[in-house]
């Protein structure tokens, strides 16, 4: 799989539209061991959006976000929530046990993982007792936007180039999340909703997507003439998946969320 390099500015585009999701899990997380001084962990946090909120959430909690991009890092630091604390480390092999945590949180982040789910179970044992996980993911991988660029990495002219990451983790199930929360030892509030977000600007849906599931591709066309043509490829195909409506672009967004206390 590619490790793309993140592009904070073009992903923070649309912060509130990705920063509404995690308000939306934040919502179903109850009280959490030791507030108001809990210890948070933001697992994936980025250019420090999701951090912001988990803030204004606990404020006087000892927040640290975790985050394999030294770029989206930097940015966090200065302009995300420069108040916590900031960690370079991979969120597949960071081990949480150390720092005792009450809650872990996760923002769209998993599904870069390859066997998150298998997470699950050492951050649950991590967990002071009455902690908890709240983790949410996209679920439209079988959504034009990912489908047409499934489609287009693997036909003649850019397979080579650019070719399918056959290593993407996806994700699972509501079901599967609910089952491995419980079988982690934890009691499991697991839901999904697709958003209807309207998108404005030319070219919105890949302006979108330039910002997270493009981002292995555009790692891969360094040469300015290829990715400029691949862009506008893919372009065609999301305008045509997604027509300009006379007050923007709809863009259906599934998203899986999931909440487990660890047990007493």
């Amino acid at each position: 799989m590619t490790t793309p390099v993140w592009d904070p500015e073009q992903y923070l585009r649309f912060a509130d539209e990705r920063t509404r999701p995690l308000r939306d899990l934040l919502a179903r997380v109850p009280a959490v061991p030791h507030e108001p001084a809990a210890t948070v962990l933001d697992i994936g946090c980025g250019p420090g959006n999701s951090t912001a909120v988990l803030r204004e959430r606990w404020p006087g909690a000892r927040i640290t976000g975790i985050d394999n991009s030294a770029e989206m890092l930097a940015t966090a630091r200065t302009t995300g929530e420069p108040t916590a604390g900031y960690l370079l480390a991979d969120a597949g092999t960071y081990d949480p046990a150390d720092a005792k945590p009450d809650l872990i949180v996760s923002n769209a982040a998993l599904q870069w993982i390859d066997g998150h789910i298998g997470l699950l179970p050492r951050w649950a044992a991590a967990l002071e007792p009455g902690g908890v996980i709240a983790f949410q993911v996209p679920g439209n991988f079988g959504s034009p936007s990912h489908t047409a660029l499934a489609e287009l990495r693997r036909s003649p002219r850019w397979r080579g180039a650019v070719g399918e990451d056959t290593a993407r983790a996806g994700v699972h199930e509501p079901g599967e999340y609910l089952q491995a929360l419980a079988d982690a030892g934890c009691t499991a509030d697991v839901w999904e909703t697709t958003c209807s977000t309207l998108l404005t600007g030319p070219d919105p849906v890949l302006e979108w997507v330039k910002g997270t599931a493009l981002r292995p591709v555009l790692t891969r066309l360094t040469d300015p003439a290829d990715r400029d043509a691949f862009l506008a490829e893919y372009g065609a195909l999301l305008r045509e998946a997604y027509p300009a409506g006379p007050h923007g672009t709809v863009f259906p967004f599934r998203r899986i969320f999931a909440v487990g206390v660890r047990k007493r």
